[in-house]
């Protein structure tokens, strides 16, 4: 489990040493070609359950997508609220990952906020090397979602929970108010403090089709999934 953080550079850190760690076990983490795959991935650190509420579950991070030339671009603030996210017996505290898998997915996340589950269809991810286990339910999600708490990664089915844009985090990292389509749909240039996230991701999920439009890496993803799919 990451150190729990209040200001944006150390979340940063924080979802840097998530991915990182994640990735150092790739028998129990995200399958590598499945992160290749992905338009954009999700990272919240420490997202906490409230005491005695029901539903009472926040936490803050970031998304970042696919730039034009096939890394990983500027991250943009993000808030997680409510939901059931499947939580260990007795645990305050877990980590999140979500990996947006196609185009319709990724305008969710250019909208101020949307529910997983209801207006984006969401399953919980599979884990090890290969994705050669995954099911239709799997297949056909935008969103595969995974929590890591006590030191166990899963993939978990979160539905409920609401994700919204956090345009006061985006000010503190960019110096201005900004939506996160004004980052996610830009070479909007990272701030310093990104850097070691971004080429975190980058060194394990570079895209191989750096100068593709992201439409066009949408219906390929759709069409590789469909070839990686068991045949029967």
């Amino acid at each position: 489990m990451t150190v729990r953080a209040d200001t944006p550079r150390e979340r940063l850190n924080d979802a840097t040493e998530l991915f990182s760690e994640i990735m150092r076990t790739p028998d129990k983490g995200i399958p590598q070609d499945l992160l290749g795959k992905a338009h954009c991935v999700v990272l919240v650190p420490g997202l906490k359950t409230a005491a005695f509420v029901v539903g009472g579950k926040y936490g803050r991070g970031f998304a970042i997508c696919r730039s034009s030339g096939g890394g990983w671009g500027a991250p943009a603030a993000v808030r997680v609220e409510g939901g059931s996210f499947g939580f260990q017996i007795g645990a305050s505290s877990t980590d999140v990952v979500m990996l947006i898998m196609n185009e319709r997915g990724m305008r969710r996340l250019l909208e101020d906020k949307f529910t997983l589950g209801a207006e984006a269809s969401v399953a919980a991810g599979p884990v090890g090397r290969s994705t050669s286990a995954q099911t239709d339910a799997q297949l056909s999600a935008e969103i595969l979602t995974w929590s890591r708490s006590k030191g166990l990664f899963a993939g978990i089915a979160l539905s409920g929970a609401t994700l919204r844009n956090d345009s006061d985090e985006n000010q503190a990292l960019y110096g201005r108010k900004l939506h996160n389509k004004e980052i996610l749909q830009t070479n909007m240039q990272p701030p310093a403090e990104a850097a070691t996230l971004i080429s975190t991701l980058n060194r394990y999920s570079m895209h191989e089709e750096r100068n593709k439009p992201i439409e066009s890496r949408a219906a390929d993803a759709v069409e590789n999934q469909k070839a990686d799919r068991p045949k029967k």
